[in-house]
């Protein structure tokens, strides 16, 4: 899993590149001393969390989002971890095969729900 870190390096990238840092703050996570616009940002966030919690700041952020793309990437991965044809267009292919599998597996392992009258 490629986890980002809650470092003060990766904030400064992130504010670096004009980007907002979508990273959860540790559990036991203290403010940083305000002195760069990366350390304001991740103090916001830090806040944010502690009052409305972690639960709804994920959703607010949409970072339950990149834990499921996170997840699928990680089936996808249980093929193989290379792609093994070297041709563009085989490459292609072998991705659409994949992606077939997982959403039949998908459609085999997600239940049917009747409403009862």
């Amino acid at each position: 899993m490629g986890l980002i870190n809650d470092t003060r390096r990766c904030h400064k990238a992130i504010i670096e590149r004009q980007a907002i840092a979508i990273i959860p703050i540790r559990k036991n996570g203290r403010l940083w001393k305000e002195d760069s616009p990366a350390a304001r940002a991740r103090n916001k966030t830090l806040r944010a969390t502690r009052y409305y919690g972690r639960a709804f700041w994920k959703r607010w952020t949409g970072y339950h989002a990149r834990s499921r793309i996170e997840a699928r990437m990680r089936c996808l991965k249980a093929f193989g971890d290379r792609i093994m044809a070297r041709n563009p267009d085989r490459q292609t292919a072998e991705i659409h095969i994949r992606i077939a599998l997982m959403n039949r597996f998908n459609a085999l392992g997600t239940a049917e729900i009747v409403r009862v009258a």
